[in-house]
């Protein structure tokens, strides 16, 4: 199986079977060893200031986390000689977030958002990613710093 065809199907199952992500509207629209991108429309429910009308930080931490862990498991793949669907799901179970912080640049406003990951630093156990929130207009809201177990 190659690669891309690989990144599809986990963004697809990433997308429809986490219910976390679904109930945020989180859509992973890029996955390979480059970058991620994850993409999501604003909804009321994402409020978290009523009065400004802006997203919540824990939706902006969130959407950062799942573009950084995308790109995470885009590493792992990358350093599997088989890629038989046994060897893939056993190395993605060691996949998680050890760190994250998150910087708010400015209110998380507009109609769309865009969240992209890359990773700066990738070895056998750990690898950190560089995440940027952007909306539709390519304002900057917010950049994080994700790292995270992948062996």
């Amino acid at each position: 199986m190659n690669k891309a065809l690989i990144y599809q199907q986990i963004a697809e199952l990433w997308t429809v079977n986490m219910p976390f992500n679904q109930l945020l509207g989180l859509k992973i629209t890029q996955f390979n060893s480059e970058q991620s991108e994850i993409r999501f429309v604003w909804q009321d429910k994402l409020i978290g200031n009523p009065v400004q009308k802006i997203l919540h930080g824990g939706v902006t931490a969130s959407a950062l986390d799942l573009a950084g862990g995308v790109v995470a498991a885009a590493h792992i793949i990358e350093q599997l000689d088989d890629l038989s669907s046994e060897t893939i799901q056993q190395s993605l179970r060691k996949l998680g977030t050890i760190d994250l912080r998150t910087d708010f640049l400015r209110p998380g406003r507009g109609e769309a958002f865009i969240a992209t990951a890359k990773i700066i630093r990738g070895g056998n156990k750990v690898a950190v990613a560089r995440m940027e929130l952007h909306n539709e207009l390519g304002d900057h809201i917010a950049f994080g710093t994700g790292t995270y177990m992948v062996g």
